[in-house]
């Protein structure tokens, strides 16, 4: 089975995808990791992609594109694969649906988690993390400790400034423009799934594995 996952920061998507792969034994495949892959192995697309990164710059569609076809034709993805991050506009969908096509195939279904903009603000904004090791705590669901020192390497615990209330606002409302056209996009191709991401991350999980065993 072949999977795109949907969704605005904080709705739990990334969580999933793991989940859902285990489940299915396919991989989760994400753009940040398959890109850091093909750099660090110093394939043709990795090298030139490193030239964008190194320079801050964002890694032009094409490059991605080929490098999402190097990832999905390697042998653990015969039986399927999960996508997460990619595709993210309407051309990056259309390319993907070209390489699929090549072989006869076609994305199965784009699982899209759906949070209300008020919750996803707080959960995002409820965010901290230690700024040594990169541990991740929630004021909500696993508050730090009250002296704010990591409990895993001591260092100090703060919010990062792209999770202030400002910040995470401009991003709901940017990932909304830009996810728009894709939406309808997989909605006129009948593979758009919606799900309620306001549950438990168990609950996410058994109605997202319902629906794929009926299908």
């Amino acid at each position: 089975m072949k999977l795109v996952m949907l969704g605005a920061p904080g709705t739990g998507k990334g969580t999933q995808g793991v989940r859902i792969s285990k489940d299915l034994n396919i991989p989760n495949i994400s753009t940040g990791d398959i890109l850091r892959k093909a750099v660090s192995e110093e394939t043709k697309l990795g090298i030139e992609a490193k030239q964008y990164m190194d320079q801050g710059k964002l890694v032009p569609d094409e490059l991605i594109i080929g490098i999402v076809d190097e990832r999905i034709r390697e042998k653990d993805c015969e039986n399927g694969f999960i996508l997460d991050g990619f595709p993210r506009t309407v051309p990056q969908a259309q390319a993907l649906d070209e390489i699929l096509k090549a072989t006869n195939d076609n994305i199965d279904f784009v699982l899209e988690l759906v949070v209300g903009r008020e919750q996803l603000v707080k959960r995002l904004t409820s965010r901290r993390v230690c700024e040594s090791c990169g541990k991740v705590y929630n004021v909500i669901s696993n508050p730090p400790p009250a002296d704010s020192k990591c409990e895993a390497c001591g260092g100090n615990i703060i919010q990062r400034s792209d999770d202030s209330e400002e910040t995470v606002v401009n991003r709901l409302k940017i990932y909304e423009e830009k996810t728009k056209p894709l939406k309808e996009y997989y909605t006129a191709q009948d593979k758009l799934k919606e799900f309620d991401g306001n549950g438990t991350v168990e609950d996410v999980e058994r109605s997202i594995r319902e629906f794929l065993e009926h299908k």
